[in-house]
């Protein structure tokens, strides 16, 4: 199975983000949000700019 992104609501009715790996292991989560269509357009940002982006090692 593929990775996944999935839409949902915090403890505090906020919407966020977050990717899961084919083994259901979370990889990747996206800030909270007021809007449902602003935590999907964080999800459309991730896919357009991830894919090229490069790794920075900052240690």
């Amino acid at each position: 199975m593929s990775g996944k992104f999935e839409i949902y609501k915090d403890k505090a009715g906020l919407f966020r983000f977050r990717l899961k790996a084919g083994n259901g292991e979370i990889i990747a989560v996206g800030e909270a949000y007021n809007a449902k269509a602003s935590a999907q357009n964080g999800v459309d940002s991730v896919k357009r700019n991830a894919a090229d982006a490069p790794v920075v090692d900052l240690t």
